[in-house]
């Protein structure tokens, strides 16, 4: 089975947008960059990667799946299919007009469990904070890419989410001269795993942004 792996920016703090869904206070120079490029390079846009001149090289990831609210920024930037290189899945609770290689889905927990059954690289949840939260139970892992900066209000990483500790073990830290740290943590347990999703699946729809 493969992984759903929680690949974000986030702030010391732990909010990955400001209350307004921008996220321009994180450091996008440093000694950092060139490590997300090399390393996460599926994750970036085709835009930023045709920017750079570099390619997706589908070695780390290949789907993604994201709330609207996380893909609208492309959208009003013209870009309607902003990760051609991954299977491209949206949770929107409303059929909206997307690109022909984006599936919307309405129930996103489902969608992600039977991702996973399927054989493939792990799969990106990219965000939102909402989603995250509507999905935290099959969160495999989380690579948090941690900016040296508190917002004190905005976006949180698992937006509004019920209380549910989820143990997980941190297995490696990365910290660069530009005060970005890498953090990447695995699930310990799994065992409940199906009794949290019961009650959260129900509600998934209205959840989801």
């Amino acid at each position: 089975m493969r992984e759903l792996v929680y690949y974000v920016a986030t702030s010391i703090d732990g909010f990955i947008a400001d209350p307004d869904g921008g996220f321009e206070a994180f450091p996008m120079e440093g000694d950092h960059m060139a490590a997300l490029l090399a390393e996460y390079a599926d994750t970036l846009p085709a835009h930023v990667l045709a920017a750079v001149g570099a390619s997706a090289p589908g070695t780390r990831f290949d789907t993604v799946i994201m709330g609207w609210n996380t893909l609208l920024p492309a959208l009003e930037a013209g870009i309607k299919s902003p990760y051609p290189h991954l299977r491209q899945f949206v949770a929107s609770r409303r059929r909206k007009s997307v690109a022909d290689d984006v599936t919307l889905t309405g129930d996103p927990l489902k969608t992600v469990q039977e991702l996973k059954l399927e054989q493939g690289l792990p799969i990106w949840l990219c965000g939102g904070g909402e989603l995250a939260g509507v999905l935290r139970n099959e969160i495999d892992r989380l690579i948090l890419k941690r900016n040296p900066v508190v917002f004190g209000a905005g976006v949180p990483l698992f937006g509004r989410a019920d209380y549910l500790p989820l143990p997980f073990t941190l297995v490696g830290t990365r910290r660069f001269q530009s005060g970005v740290t890498i953090e990447e943590y695995v699930r310990l347990d799994a065992t409940a795993r199906d009794e949290a999703d019961a009650p959260r699946a129900a509600g998934a729809n209205e959840q989801c942004s």
